[in-house]
């Protein structure tokens, strides 16, 4: 199945390019976090482990030394895995001393094939994925799938729509995460302000919003300087191969 993130339209690239030209100031807000005062630069590693198999739909992962299978579905963007959920993926795994996932509340937000969450689930996380109802099916399939016989924190899958009902389905008085992890939700889409105010309803103090994107539109990089005018941000890796950034977003203090 080829990917859509692979394509790269004319307009796609002219927005890249741009973006990525030295006048480009979409990240002048933004810190860099690292012992050298710049992002780690890394790459993607293969952890997709290749099986013969009848259905062209299912992808074999191993994560944190767990086999993990994804079914996917072309019917919808949110069940394909993209390439920012195998970089935040990749980076939580190794990063285990840094940020510590056990026994801590996680919320994914835009969960598509739930990789991510599974990832963190296995990291020891009490995990709620949450999508669009359109998405839960599967998402609860490949959470359940691969989870169900782990010595784990049950996880929990729940509809949710970036700006609508926050307060009323997820009141902060019962609802607070440690961490908010979101990979390639931002893209040529019309919902990027309801987002925006999700992400920030969710991130409370004390909550550290974990984000990898794939950047491929002017848009996108819109969208991050957004994020850094009103979060403190840094930049934690960069994966230059596929042009995704990781980022860390936290409350601004006072």
């Amino acid at each position: 199945m080829q990917r859509a993130a692979d394509c790269q339209t004319a307009e796609g690239e002219a927005c890249e390019e741009a973006c990525n030209s030295e006048s480009c100031t979409c990240s002048s807000n933004c810190t860099s976090e690292s012992n050298s005062d710049s992002p780690v630069i890394l790459k993607i590693l293969q952890n997709w482990v290749p099986r013969v198999s009848h259905y062209f739909d299912k992808e074999h992962y191993t994560y944190a030394g767990q086999q993990i299978v994804i079914q996917e579905s072309i019917e919808h963007y949110g069940a394909v895995v993209w390439p920012g959920a195998l970089a935040l993926s990749q980076y939580l795994e190794s990063n285990q001393e840094r940020f510590n996932l056990k026994d801590k509340k996680v919320l994914e937000i835009g969960a598509g094939t739930g990789l991510v969450s599974i990832v963190a689930c296995i990291l020891g996380a009490y995990v709620t994925a949450t999508d669009l109802p359109e998405v839960l099916e599967n998402l609860a399939f490949n959470i359940s799938r691969n989870t169900h016989n782990m010595n784990t924190h049950k996880p929990e899958v729940r509809k949710l729509v970036w700006g609508e009902g926050l307060s009323e389905d997820f009141p902060l008085s019962a609802n607070h995460y440690d961490f908010v992890l979101a990979s390639d939700v931002v893209y040529h889409h019309t919902a990027l302000d309801a987002l925006l105010a999700t992400m920030v309803y969710f991130c409370q103090p004390g909550t550290v919003l974990l984000w990898a994107n794939k950047f491929r539109f002017s848009t996108d990089y819109e969208f991050l300087e957004q994020l850094c005018n009103i979060f403190d941000t840094s930049i934690l890796a960069e994966f230059p191969e596929s042009n995704v950034k990781l980022l860390k977003a936290t409350v601004r203090e006072n």
